[in-house]
C-alpha cells in the first residue's frame, strides 16, 4: 500500500531490507511428549547437581561468551530479519548488553557463592549462623519478541551463575533469532544443563503444565496473569517483567538535550522497549518547546524520511502494525505520522491534544508514537501517574535536586530515574524489575543471582554445654523471668 499520509505529507517508501542469508531450518515446535521428556530429564540433572559447582558455572558463562562472539554477525541478521534492527543498535542494545552481564557474573561469582556469616542473639551463644546461596533446581525462561535475545540470555546468564538448570521458550515472535537460538545453543551449552524448546502459546501452555523450580516471564501483563496462574498450581515462584506505561515528566521544553533523550529512548527499536517513555508530561508552557524540539532531533536522528533510514527498525508484525495505526488518529499530530504497510513501518510521531480515556493513555503504546500532555504543575504530573498503574520505570526531566526528590517521594515505580530514559539497564549493580502492575522480582547482576537462588539460613549450636536449659520446661517464675530476658 505505500506509505499513508496521517495527516502530514507523505514521504517516499522505501524498500524492505532484504532478509539475511541465514540458512536456519524453519521451526518445528516441540511436541508434547518431548517437552515433558526434556523437563524430567532436567529435574534427573539437578539430582546429580551437575550444575552446582563453581567451575561448571564459569565454564557455562564462557561458552555462552564464546557463542556471541563467535555468531556475532548471524544474530545481527536473524534481529534485522525480525526486527529491521539496525548492526549498530542490535550490538548495543542485545548482544554487548548480554556480554557485559557474562563479564559482571565472571567477575563476581565466587563472591556471589559464598556464605555470609550473621550475628546472632547473645542469649544464643555459643553458636553460628549464615545465609548460604543454594541453586532452586530448573528454571524456566520465557523470552519476549521486542529484544529477542537480550531477553531471554540476560535470565540465562542469572540463572547460570547460580547454579541451575535452563529451560528456554524464545519468542515465536522472533522467528529468526528463535530459530538461532534453537541450532547455537545446543552447539555451545552443556545440553543436561540447558535446553531450548521452540514453539507457539500452545507451546508455552504445555510447559507451564510442567512442575518448575521458578518461572521467568517478560512480556505482557495479560499472559503474566496466565503464567502466574500456571505457576500458582505447583506453588511455583515467579518473575514477571511486564512492562506499562512508563512516564516521562519534562519541567523544561526548551532542552535540546531533553529532546534528544527522549527521542533516543522512545523510538529505539521502534518504540517497542518496555522501559521507553510511553508517554511525556509537560509542565507549564513546556510542551510547545519540546514539540519543536523533539522534531529537531527525530531529524538529525533519522533525516527527512525516517523510514528510509537505515538505522530505524520497523514494527514486528501486521497485528500490532495495524494496532498502532489505529491509534495515530486519537489526538493531533505535530511530528511524523506516515506509515508504509508494505515495510510494518511508522515514523516517529508526536501527538498532542490526547483525551486522557484514549487508547494512547489506557495502553501500553509499544511503538513510536509520543503523547505529548500539557499539565499544570509539577504536582500536577505526579497526580496523573499516581492515578494510574504502577509503571515500570518512571521519568523526571529536571536538574532540581528539590524535585528530584519529590520525584521519587512520591512516584511508585519499579525504577526512578533522571534526565537520562533507559540507561539504568546498562548498569549491572542496579536491579531491574516491575513493581504492581508491571511486575515481581528484579535482576541483572547479583539481584538475578539471588533471585534464582534459594538464600538458606543455617545455623549451628554446641551439644557440649547445654545453654538452652533454662527454656525447657517446667515453666517456673523463675524461668519466665529468665526467658523474657533471653527475647
Amino acid at each position: 500500500m505505500g506509505i499513508t499520509e496521517n495527516p502530514h505529507p507523505s514521504t517516499a517508501p522505501r524498500e524492505s531490507r532484504a532478509l539475511s542469508e541465514l540458512e536456519l531450518p524453519p521451526v518445528v515446535p516441540e511436541s508434547a511428549e518431548n517437552i515433558v521428556e526434556i523437563v524430567a530429564s532436567m529435574h534427573d540433572v539437578v539430582a546429580t547437581r551437575l550444575a552446582h559447582p563453581r567451575r561448571f558455572r564459569a565454564s557455562q558463562l564462557k561458552a555462552l561468551e564464546r557463542m556471541l562472539e563467535a555468531h556475532e554477525q548471524d544474530f545481527v541478521d536473524a534481529l534485522a530479519d525480525d526486527l529491521g534492527k539496525s548492526g549498530v543498535e542490535a550490538k548495543m542494545t542485545e548482544i554487548d548488553m548480554v556480554r557485559a552481564e557474562i563479564d559482571h557474573a565472571q567477575l563476581h561469582l565466587s563472591e556471589w557463592m559464598e556464605s555470609k556469616a550473621v550475628k546472632i542473639p547473645l542469649a544464643l551463644h555459643p553458636a553460628a549462623a549464615k545465609i548460604e546461596p543454594q541453586p532452586l533446581g530448573v528454571v524456566l525462561v520465557i523470552g519476549a519478541w521486542n529484544y529477542p535475545l537480550q531477553l531471554i540470555l540476560a535470565p540465562l546468564v542469572a540463572s547460570i551463575a547460580a547454579g541451575n538448570v535452563t529451560v528456554l521458550k524464545p519468542s515465536e515472535l522472533a522467528p529468526a533469532t528463535s530459530a538461532l537460538l534453537g541450532r547455537l545453543v545446543p552447539q555451545f551449552m552443556d545440553r543436561r544443563a540447558c535446553a531450548v524448546v521452540q514453539g507457539g502459546a500452545s507451546t508455552s501452555k504445555v510447559l507451564l503444565e510442567q512442575h518448575f523450580d521458578h518461572i521467568f516471564y517478560t512480556g505482557g501483563e495479560r499472559v503474566g496473569k496466565i503464567v502466574a496462574r500456571a505457576a500458582a498450581e505447583h506453588l511455583t515462584p515467579v518473575t514477571l517483567e511486564l512492562g506499562g506505561k512508563s512516564p516521562a515528566v519534562v519541567m523544561d521544553g526548551s532542552s535540546a538535550a531533553v529532546a534528544r533523550r527522549l527521542a533516543f529512548g522512545k523510538f529505539m527499536n521502534a518504540g517497542q522497549t518496555c522501559v521507553a517513555p510511553d508517554y511525556v508530561l509537560a509542565v507549564g508552557d513546556a510542551a510547545r518547546n519540546l514539540q519543536k524540539q523533539l522534531s529537531k532531533a527525530i531529524t538529525a536522528f533519522y533525516g527527512k524520511n525516517p523510514l528510509a533510514s537505515r538505522d530505524y527498525g520497523r514494527i514486528v508484525n501486521t497485528a500490532h502494525f495495524q494496532r498502532l495505526v489505529s491509534m495515530l488518529g486519537d489526538g493531533d499530530v505535530v511530528v511524523g505520522g506516515g506509515y508504509d504497510e508494505d515495510t510494518l513501518q511508522i515514523e516517529p510521531t508526536v501527538i498532542t491534544n490526547v483525551h486522557p480515556d484514549s487508547a494512547l493513555l489506557r495502553e501500553e503504546i509499544f511503538g513510536p508514537i509520543l503523547p505529548v500532555i500539557a499539565v499544570d504543575s509539577f504536582d500536577a504530573a505526579v497526580r496523573f501517574i499516581n492515578a494510574r498503574p504502577t509503571p515500570l520505570v518512571a521519568y523526571l526531566f529536571s536538574e532540581n535536586p528539590r524535585l528530584q526528590s519529590s520525584f521519587g517521594d512520591q512516584v511508585r515505580a519499579g525504577a526512578i530515574v533522571h534526565n537520562a530514559p533507559g540507561l539504568h539497564l546498562a548498569v549491572p549493580s542496579l536491579p531491574f524489575g516491575g513493581v504492581g502492575a508491571s511486575g515481581m522480582g528484579a535482576y541483572h547482576g547479583r539481584h538475578g543471582f539471588e533471585r534464582l537462588s534459594q538464600m538458606r539460613a543455617v545455623m549451628g549450636k554446641t551439644t557440649v554445654v547445654d545453654t538452652l536449659k533454662a527454656v525447657y520446661p517446667p515453666y517456673t517464675w523463675a524461668k519466665s523471668k529468665i526467658i523474657k530476658r533471653m527475647m
